[in-house]
């Protein structure tokens, strides 16, 4: 399992993001690579299926359920359920144990 969190530079919750994955992924006992991957261009974004900062990838699926069928990507910020720029911790933490069953 590998988790990649894309941003591009200057987004305030890139960093709180990643920190809260590391977080997660250590409560629940896993220990994964987390990539942080920065975004310079359009090209890149839709490329890469960049919804904005940040955007977390497990095993190269999008955490949130409803991005998976986003078509427009592109250099802006990204907003999550609830009007967050952080995804929610249950988001994270059921994207990981659905890449890891056991954890």
């Amino acid at each position: 399992m590998h988790v990649d969190i894309l941003y591009f530079e200057g987004c305030p919750n890139h960093a709180p993001t990643v920190a809260r994955v590391k977080q997660i992924a250590a409560e629940m006992g896993l220990k994964i690579p987390v990539r942080e991957v920065q975004i310079t261009t359009p090209e890149e974004a839709q490329e890469r299926r960049f919804l904005g900062p940040p955007t977390v990838f497990v095993n190269g699926v999008d955490i949130d359920p409803n991005a998976r069928l986003e078509v427009s990507y592109g250099l802006s910020c990204r907003v999550y359920p609830g009007a967050s720029g952080l995804p929610p911790e249950d988001m994270i933490r059921t994207a990981l144990q659905s890449a890891h069953p056991s954890a």
